[in-house]
């Protein structure tokens, strides 16, 4: 290792420097920020920079450097340049000589609409801090200005940091960590003020749809004030919810004291779609209690060069996304058989996953780095969300725990003692203390439930945990049973391309591989359209001749098909209901299930 790339100690005579940021975007059809980094009172001969490679709340490497161009540093008059080199991917040094003001100059390109990364176009400019500033190691601790310069008048600027009162459109962040957790919203947003709880909030929307700025803030105020009562307050002074219209977006990204949302234009009007709306605002917000300040130990401190390795992302992405379907209901914005609905389309998704008998769900969380975001044609045979599988399982907690305590107790009570024991001082936990705390409201062993279900990949017992409260897991056939072929079609440029072989299927048997375009079967041509419909022809143990495209080579295939899989599976009310299944449903939703 050279002197250039060690890490040099802070000497007790070293005064911090000051760091500014200026971000301005001249030609914002360039998609191109071009940023400045001011540092002032620079002490040693190196400056190093470097990028970080991903953002909290996105569990994927994303390496933003690579949109990161023309980097010069100067002493402040371009004229005098300074030595500057590239170490690594994310890295780079600057021989600052003796001069103690070093003036930074780069620009970033900005063209993906997502919550997780920057946007520049005509219509405004949207960023996150980890994708376009650097930091200083060493001194990640350090304030930092951050001054916008918007390239039209209209433009203002809209983000959850505090403006500092005389500078225009400059913010400051009490440390990096600040900085990446606060987006940037800069043009002709419009903003709605309102009033929670006695703490002010702010929705900004960017993009034409069909949002009904009234209506959303009605039902977010309920959220906010259902989450607020589950864990008793609001943990911030004022908040934002910054929302996209985009063509076909769907996303969040949760922040301390804000949250990024993207959603389809036109999203709006159909209540299923609405309703899904209205679990994305419940799932981020939701965060700012779990995941922001609730986090594993793993997160307690940010390390923005690497993956950060937990297996209870299950836990942070799971529980809260069985919360975005319960704290909707509780506010009032559908009723209980909506509720159920969403978690019997939950469960048939995860249902329909093979996935889920080979992933553990702790696995789930380990590998997020390298799978949840990178998805192939393999990945459903091989892999989970801990998502989808979290959420379940902790809606299966929440009934054992209901069960058990005569709804005197639930999973609310564990969110509230991870908050208590955890959140308010943000100590970050471990795998072993959640469990600890679980089963502290439990009242029980969980060792079996644990090694099962989240350490292990048997099936979820649906109708064990459902009964108590007279439900059951009913699986559901179409309406004329097909036989089971065992792959996934999709019309492409007028070809009919198989993008999933589920391992083991009839077609997985015979070598049909993803990737393949499906021709005919029995000699007769067959579209994507077609192939449910052709199936109807056949039984159970017929072979099919089924003709494929394979890399170019005609390929004629027999495939034995199998016994029909359901279609979906559906929560519903047991008959001849015990009055105490009965109270336990009340008791957990607070009407009859007899109304279902």
């Amino acid at each position: 290792m050279t002197e250039a790339t060690t890490v040099r100690p802070i000497g007790l005579h070293r005064t911090a420097p000051s760091i500014r940021y200026q971000v301005a975007m001249p030609q914002p059809e360039s998609h191109l920020f071009e940023v400045t980094l001011f540092v002032k009172g620079w002490q040693e001969p190196v400056l190093d920079l470097k990028l970080p490679v991903w953002t909290p709340g996105s569990y994927l490497v994303r390496e933003y450097a690579k949109h990161l161009q023309d980097f010069s540093a100067d002493t402040g008059d371009q004229r005098n340049r300074l030595l500057a080199r590239k170490i690594s991917k994310n890295h780079w040094q600057i021989e600052t000589a003796d001069t103690s003001e070093i003036t930074v100059r780069y620009r970033v390109f900005a063209n993906e609409l997502s919550v997780r990364t920057n946007h520049l176009d005509n219509t405004h400019g949207y960023f996150n801090g980890a994708a376009l500033f650097f930091f200083i190691p060493r001194w990640e601790q350090q304030p930092i200005r951050v001054t916008i310069v918007p390239p039209k008048p209209d433009w203002r600027v809209t983000t959850p940091l505090r403006s500092l009162p005389g500078e225009p459109n400059t913010f400051e962040a009490a440390d990096f960590d600040t900085l990446v957790d606060s987006p940037f919203e800069i043009g002709t947003q419009q903003l709605y003020s309102f009033d929670v709880l006695s703490k002010p909030h702010q929705l900004a929307i960017w993009g034409q749809g069909n949002a009904n700025p009234e209506r959303i803030i009605e039902d977010t105020k309920k959220i906010i004030e259902v989450e607020a009562e589950l864990f008793g307050g609001l943990p911030y002074d004022r908040y934002l919810f910054l929302l996209h219209l985009s063509s076909n977006g769907f996303g969040g990204l949760e922040h301390k004291n804000s949250c990024s949302l993207n959603y389809s234009r036109f999203g709006f009007r159909a209540k299923e779609k609405y309703n899904r709306f209205m679990q994305l605002v419940a799932h981020e917000f939701f965060h700012l209690w779990n995941v922001k300040r609730i986090r594993p130990k793993a997160l307690e401190q940010f390390n923005y060069e690497q993956e950060n390795y937990t297996t209870s992302l299950w836990f942070c992405e799971g529980a809260t996304s069985y919360y975005d379907m319960v704290i909707p209901y509780r506010a009032k914005i559908y009723d209980a058989k909506n509720l159920l609905d969403n978690l019997s389309k939950e469960i048939t998704q995860l249902q329909m996953i093979p996935g889920r008998k080979v992933q553990p769900l702790s696995e789930s969380s380990f590998d997020a780095w390298i799978k949840l975001y990178r998805r192939d044609a393999n990945s459903n045979n091989s892999q989970i969300s801990y998502y989808l599988k979290g959420e379940i399982v902790s809606f299966l907690l929440d009934l054992l725990i209901r069960a058990r305590h005569g709804n005197q107790r639930s999973l609310d009570d564990v969110m509230r003692k991870m908050w208590q024991r955890f959140g308010i001082q943000e100590i970050g936990f471990t795998s072993q203390q959640l469990r600890e705390v679980i089963e502290s409201v439990a009242q029980t062993d969980l060792s079996d439930f644990f090694n099962r279900y989240i350490d292990g990949t048997d099936e979820l017992p649906f109708d064990k945990y459902l009964e108590p409260f007279g439900l059951r897991l009913l699986s559901v056939e179409s309406g004329e049973s097909l036989p089971h072929l065992g792959l996934n079609v999709n019309a492409e440029n007028g070809k009919t391309l198989i993008q999933f072989v589920e391992a083991a299927s009839p077609a997985a048997v015979a070598g049909v591989d993803a990737g393949d375009e499906l021709l005919a079967i029995n000699g007769w041509r067959v579209t994507a359209e077609q192939l449910s419909d052709r199936l109807k022809d056949y039984s159970v143990g017929d072979t099919i001749q089924l003709s494929v495209f394979h890399q170019e080579e005609l390929r004629t295939l027999p495939v034995t098909l199998g016994v029909p899989r359901p279609s979906r599976y559906q929560i519903v009310p047991l008959e001849n209901l015990t009055q105490a299944q009965q109270q336990n449903f009340s008791g957990w939703l607070g009407t009859s299930v007899t109304k279902l």
